[in-house]
């Protein structure tokens, strides 16, 4: 490697404080009133107005300038693959939301319309999730169970599930709490709470994604093993639904094991030759598509469900469902599981938006992603369709195939529309173990993110905390409280990360007007007489008083020990001073007037405090660069740091800060007076230390000292009236 250039540098000026600071650049007090920007924000105007329009609706922005000879043949094989695999998968994820299958198709093919008008990103395949499907069935089962819908069969004698009841109102209670979800979606986008998924950070979504996953895999566990398992819910439902089905696989229908076990394993051949060959190939091998064509196929031939009781999909109705507003009633019993929803659901799409925005060079607008995301489940839910989201397999194949735009997308709704009106009601017989089949090796890649733990163990060990507490909360809690409780854990550790900071002191590095910590360089050294401390963190009320403790500590100053010894040596010269006063009494003329010339001279000030230690340090040097607001507290704090150790000589306090945004909160919160000025910030550390090495800070001592010392006008005042005393008591003429 080449070795890198030395540049040498030489900047000649004054010391300079923040008050210097802001003549030289001429700081501008201008700020715009509140009432101003609203004002301003709500005039129109028409430029305005045509970008207001553009923005909403982004495809009138884009679509005039579609480029049929770059982008017409990519967007075509795109979008009928995607629109292949949304068959199979749209099918499947109905089973995890616990809806008829052909409503996961209905789920593809309305909001995907939707997002491509109203949608930011070029790239990213919307439609049916397997974690946001997942969190749909914990609904729809919970408050339509099949224990509301048994009747009694005369013929057999036994009860049995009334199944087209049960799922009308399960399909009443998705659309809800889908409709519902997309309304939190669209009033987060209108009031710009876009950033809301920051507080979803990358180990949390992981750790979530991964959690939810087990959740997709043992809520397949009855297709695979053709068993009957009680539904479970509330916390710990998982591991009572492990439990059960551990009970139940004696009872195991060996036809639909069979079928499961030959459909994982040829799906995962085919995908793993799709990888293999994957250059080789202009597009992936239709490998869901193939499986469920292939097992329909025999399953007509064989009569699965006839002849070995293996469950098929049933009737699928031909064309399309009329819309239907939600039942409102549903809507106060849906309210968290839907904000549950709408908060997952946009941290998914975002995260993937912004990934290829990042690779393909353009911007993803986050707030516009959460209106187009709710527009998408707000219509979704009246036609009845489930959440949707983005999914990383469908992405993933629209972008390598050649998709370049949202046209891909909307080709592939037109796929599914196909499928709908014609070809639908040939998959009648396909098998449900060949849907959970196709769930589980969809899942491959939320498995493989186990591998994050040793990662983020070497890299950052409270990242890897995140990401397993996620993981457990999830799959103990289930996916909607599992969430709530992974951010607030989340934010408990960047609470206790800004408790527990490093604190340091710093030394200069020798010929330079650089500081490091003293305990990580050898070669560093600290300024005789000064301290310069520091904090990693911000200043606020969670760790103010660990901040003061750590400055006492680090810098060896017991305030509360000298300032003891202060008023103990106070104490003892105003005893002195009044025995002196008693003493003069009795000295009659002539020690009265000696007496006088000695305790009126003009030019003593007799302080206050007591000598000062020759070890203790001239000044304290607060480092605040990593600081970037300062509550209440934190001002509070700051000033009590300097009001202490003035008391105890230590004068001046220097605060090294060049964010505006914190110098404007001591401002607010009334740090600077009279007697501390802006000219105790600096801009830089070696700028404060300067200043402190300088005659100019022995005169400011002085300055300042005078503070905490007797004035000499208090101190001739005080004089006085003891001179008047003297002479009431002696009868003597006014000596001045």
């Amino acid at each position: 490697m080449e070795e890198r250039r030395r540049v040498g540098y030489c900047v000649h000026r004054e010391v300079l404080d923040e008050g210097k600071v802001d003549q030289l650049a001429e700081k501008s007090d201008v700020r715009v009133p509140f009432s101003e920007k609203i004002r301003e924000s709500l005039r129109c105007s028409g430029p305005k107005l045509k970008s207001c329009m553009l923005s909403s609706v982004p495809v009138l922005s884009w679509l005039p300038r579609y480029s049929l000879r770059d982008n017409a043949i990519g967007d075509l094989i795109s979008g009928i693959s995607v629109g292949i695999m949304h068959l199979p998968q749209g099918m499947a994820y109905a089973l995890l939301a616990a809806v008829p299958p052909v409503f996961g198709l209905y789920s593809s093919f309305y909001p995907i319309l939707i997002y491509f008008i109203f949608g930011s990103s070029k790239h990213i395949s919307v439609g049916t999730y397997a974690v946001m499907s997942v969190m749909i069935g914990g609904v729809t089962e919970r408050l339509a169970p099949d224990t509301n819908f048994m009747m009694y069969d005369n013929a057999t004698n036994q009860s049995m599930v009334d199944v087209l009841a049960r799922d009308t109102e399960r399909v009443k209670v998705a659309a809800a709490v889908t409709f519902l979800s997309g309304l939190f979606q669209m009033l987060l986008g209108l009031v710009q709470f876009g950033f809301v998924v920051t507080y979803l950070s990358e180990p949390l979504v992981r750790g979530y994604t991964t959690g939810a996953a087990i959740h997709v895999i043992v809520s397949q566990l009855k297709y695979t093993f053709g068993i009957s398992p009680k539904r479970h819910s509330g916390p710990f439902a998982l591991i009572f639904t492990v439990i059960e089905v551990c009970y139940l696989v004696p009872e195991t229908n060996i036809g639909t094991l069979v079928v499961s076990l030959v459909s994982i394993i040829g799906l995962v051949m085919v995908k793993e030759l799709n990888t293999y060959l994957g250059k080789k190939l202009p597009v992936p091998i239709p490998v869901e598509l193939l499986g469920i064509i292939i097992a329909t196929v025999v399953s007509w031939q064989v009569n699965l469900e006839g002849e070995y009781g293996v469950e098929v999909v049933g009737e699928i109705p031909s064309g399309l469902q009329p819309p239907v507003m939600p039942t409102a009633s549903l809507f106060g019993q849906v309210i968290g599981d839907a904000f549950a929803l709408s908060v997952v659901g946009y941290g998914i799409a975002i995260s993937l938006g912004r990934i290829f925005a990042l690779k393909y060079g353009y911007k993803v607008d986050s707030n516009q992603e959460l209106i187009a995301l709710g527009l998408s489940n707000t219509i979704g839910g009246v036609f009845q369709c489930f959440a949707i989201s983005c999914s990383m397999s469908r992405t993933m194949v629209q972008e390598s195939t050649g998709g370049k735009t949202q046209v891909a997308s909307a080709l592939s709704a037109m796929v599914i529309l196909v499928i709908m009106l014609w070809i639908g009601a040939l998959f009648e017989e396909l098998p449900k173990a060949v849907l959970a089949a196709i769930i589980y090796v969809n899942l491959q890649g939320m498995m493989k993110q186990f591998m994050d733990i040793p990662t983020l163990w070497k890299s950052n060990k409270v990242d890897m905390l995140v990401w397993v507490a996620t993981l457990i909360l999830t799959v103990l809690f289930n996916p909607d409280i599992g969430l709530a409780a992974s951010i607030a854990f989340s934010m408990l550790t960047v609470i206790f990360r800004t408790q527990l900071p490093k604190y340091s002191l710093l030394g200069q590095v020798p010929e330079t007007d650089i500081y490091r910590p003293v305990e990580n360089y050898n070669q560093v050294n600290e300024i005789p007489g000064v301290v310069i401390f520091r904090s990693s963190a911000t200043l606020y009320f969670a760790n103010a008083e660990m901040y003061q403790d750590a400055l006492a500590e680090k810098s060896g100053i017991d305030i509360t020990k000298l300032i003891s010894q202060k008023k103990k040596a106070e104490a003892k010269r105003l005893r002195k001073e009044k025995k002196e006063a008693r003493k003069a009494k009795k000295d009659a003329k002539k020690n009265a007037q000696e007496w006088v010339r000695r305790r009126s001279g003009t030019e003593e000030i007799i302080p206050v405090c007591f000598k000062p230690d020759s070890t203790l340090p001239r000044a304290i040097i607060l480092e605040l660069s990593p600081v970037n607001f300062l509550d209440t507290v934190g001002v509070k704090t700051l000033r009590n740091v300097s009001r202490l150790h003035a008391l105890i000589s230590i004068l001046l306090n220097l605060l090294t800060c060049s964010a505006t945004g914190v110098i404007e909160n001591l401002e607010s919160g009334g740090f600077f007076s009279e007697k501390v000025s802006k000219a105790c910030l600096f801009s830089s550390i070696h700028d404060a230390v300067l200043h402190c090495q300088t005659d100019r800070f022995r005169i400011l001592d002085i300055h300042i000292m005078s503070t905490y010392f007797l004035t000499q006008k208090e101190r001739m005042y005080q004089n006085e009236t003891q001179i008047q005393t003297l002479q009431r008591d002696t009868n003597l003429d006014n000596p001045r």
